[in-house]
């Protein structure tokens, strides 16, 4: 077989009201809304689709490692540092939960957010060279 898996499509996210959500995503993070009735929701931003299904009471996308820390599932990348500490700003201006800007260790910087039902998502300041490339993003 010499096809292979070409990039991620769509990520679904619990939550426990669509609407309050979406409208959360939408005025938040500058989610566009593609389409919603009372059971989903779909939003399209950071060059992708994102499902907001309405789950159960206490769902969320967050596990738990090995050492039991509360880890993401996403991470979002930005164009540098600049960028990851103006977005961090305006997080906290529209009244995000958000963490501190950490080192960990690695390049680049990040945080963590949070959204109204508790998912937890990570923002990274080194953009992917291949995406730069392909969209003509430079530094």
């Amino acid at each position: 077989m010499n096809e292979k898996l070409l990039r991620v499509g769509t990520t679904y996210i619990p939550v426990s009201n669509v609407e309050l959500s979406s409208e959360w995503y939408v005025n938040k993070l500058g989610a566009e809304l593609s389409y919603k009735d009372e059971d989903k929701a779909i939003l399209n931003f950071a060059n992708q689709s994102i499902f907001l299904v309405k789950s159960k009471e206490n769902q969320s996308s967050n596990f738990y490692d090995i050492y039991g820390a509360e880890r993401f599932s996403i991470t979002f990348e930005v164009n540098g540092l600049n960028a990851l500490e103006a977005i961090h700003r305006d997080f906290s201006d529209k009244q995000i939960r958000v963490g501190a800007i950490e080192n960990r260790g690695h390049s680049g910087r990040n945080f963590v957010f949070f959204d109204l039902d508790g998912n937890k998502f990570d923002v990274w300041s080194e953009l992917s060279p291949i995406f730069k490339e392909k969209y003509l993003i430079s530094q």
